[in-house]
């Protein structure tokens, strides 16, 4: 039993938290916008990269130096809006589409111009890991703050779309743009303050896979189908649905190549993303508004 928590159930909780955080920013962006962002996998890569960049200048530790990351990482993003998606506000969603998967080859040529593409831990050494339950339970510090930062911030998120005028005002653009603009909000903030949010959750979470990992240039690409995986799952414009597939996706992935009844697994390690995709494909066609009942694309 011990070894299916530690080994299955725990990894796949952290996975998911870190696709839960991807998600989210997915979710806010398409809830808003209403375009799905191929580039947000992209905007949580740079936003790892920078942070690597600013530890290398500081001397920080990840988590600290992930904060003027953020702050970096958020002005680039509102100035690629401005620059690539503004001019297509009113133009059919399929236009912003396009626009973000260029936008998303765009990102990564600079980063791997700049950066290069050889993978790059972004703190060195083996962690031992801290025993709960007289032993029963093993986890790694690392694992430990990646739970903990993922709680921190969905509380943030959800204190920030329920408790503030600015998350009421996003709520209600998501619900009817042209209603919340005819009573005096002003969407074009609405759609700054989302791209924020969206690019902070999306740092943190290419932060928190590279402290499980490492920092890559293809990081983002390779997360880029679990995440959507999970905002389908939970409903595309639910943001705490897309939590709840982020959890979802990851505990499954993981728990697929578990032995169950036997010593074989039940799913080779090498077809885990596999899962993203079938669950993608099976919500798409089986309930396309997902489990709580988000936009359908």
């Amino acid at each position: 039993m011990w070894e299916f928590v530690n080994f299955y159930l725990l990894p796949g909780v952290v996975l998911g938290c870190i696709y839960a955080l991807g998600a989210l920013g997915i979710s806010l962006t398409f809830g808003i916008l209403r375009f799905a962002n191929f580039a947000h996998g992209e905007i949580m890569m740079l936003g790892a990269y920078v942070t690597l960049t600013v530890m290398a200048l500081t001397g920080l530790p990840p988590l600290a130096a992930a904060l003027p990351a953020m702050l970096i990482t958020v002005a680039v993003t509102l100035a690629l809006d401005r620059a690539i998606f503004r001019p297509f506000r009113r133009a059919p969603a399929i236009m912003s589409v396009i626009a973000s998967f260029g936008l998303m080859l765009m990102i990564r040529s600079a980063v791997q111009f700049f950066w290069g593409v050889q993978p790059r831990p972004l703190v060195r050494g083996i962690q031992r890991p801290e025993s709960f339950l007289d032993g029963a339970i093993l986890l790694p510090p690392k694992h430990i703050v990646i739970i903990a930062s993922t709680a921190v911030l969905m509380v943030l998120v959800h204190l920030l779309l329920n408790r503030t005028r600015i998350g009421k005002a996003m709520r209600a653009v998501s619900d009817s743009p042209e209603l919340a603009r005819l009573t005096g909000i002003d969407v074009e903030a609405v759609i700054r303050a989302t791209w924020a949010v969206a690019a902070v959750t999306a740092v943190a979470a290419g932060v928190l896979l590279a402290l499980d990992t490492h920092v890559e240039s293809l990081m983002g690409f390779k997360m880029l189908l679990p995440m959507f995986a999970a905002a389908i799952l939970g409903g595309i414009g639910r943001p705490f649905g897309a939590v709840a597939g982020g959890l979802v996706i990851g505990i499954a992935e993981e728990i697929s190549s578990f032995p169950f009844g036997g010593t074989d697994a039940l799913l080779n390690p090498a077809y885990k993303s596999g899962i993203a995709f079938a669950i993608m494909v099976v919500m798409l066609i089986w309930r396309p508004s997902g489990l709580f009942k988000g936009r359908v694309f």
